[in-house]
């Protein structure tokens, strides 16, 4: 199997996994979104009456949790158009040209940042909620078992599994990224290299030309 095929092969791995994790983040923050009546626990604080021991939330932005549900739902069809491509491509035996991976380079280093931005407002969003959730309880998810905030009518029963699968979900589709950035800039260099032989070549039998020519002219 020839160095393009491993790449290729290497990359539709990757972009099944990729899929699969955006699904992690899509559907979990989703049905988050529907437990907590579209409120966003991410970024948001509170404080607890001593009253009747309910959270006074103040809620972060619903902009945190459409983000990862934008960027996730990007990612999953990337990898779905990706893939498939990928597929073709072995089952053909053909080979993209130049300009097809240096778009692929572009678009994973792009994918790449907003999976970075993505994990890290799901990792330091949920701990300022749970910083906000251990001021009465020992650990964040003892809240999952309480009735926390009557006001707003919202169900914590799943928050901490749904932010569990969603930050592992974030994080290594981070990492899928990171890889596909460096397959697809293998591949680039590679057809770099052969453009560089072909040029060579062109040059050299231009010069054995020149030379037979200036031999026979002699």
């Amino acid at each position: 199997m020839g160095l393009n095929n491993v790449l290729v092969l290497s990359q539709v791995t990757t972009y099944i996994i990729a899929f699969l994790l955006s699904l992690c983040i899509i559907i979990p923050i989703s049905y988050h979104l529907s437990d907590f009546r579209g409120h966003c626990l991410l970024f948001s604080r509170g404080n607890w009456s001593e009253t009747d021991g309910q959270l006074e939330v103040s809620w972060g932005s619903q902009a945190f949790c459409d983000y990862n549900i934008s960027w996730a739902s990007i990612s999953l069809l990337i990898a779905l158009i990706q893939s498939y491509k990928c597929i073709v491509q072995l089952c053909t035996g053909g080979e993209s040209t130049f300009l097809s991976a240096f778009v692929d380079v572009v678009v994973s280093v792009v994918m790449s940042f907003a999976a970075l931005a993505g994990a890290l407002i799901i990792t330091i969003g949920y701990q300022i909620w749970c910083n906000t959730i251990m001021l009465r309880f020992e650990a964040c998810e003892d809240a999952t078992q309480n009735d926390i905030d009557r006001k707003d009518e919202i169900h914590t029963r799943m928050f901490y599994t749904h932010f569990g699968t969603a930050q592992f979900g974030a994080w290594t589709l981070w990492v899928c990224w990171v890889g596909l950035a460096m397959f697809s800039w293998l591949k680039l260099w590679k057809y770099h290299q052969q453009e560089n032989i072909r040029v060579s070549m062109a040059r050299e039998r231009a010069r054995l030309v020149r030379d037979r020519h200036v031999r026979l002219t002699d």
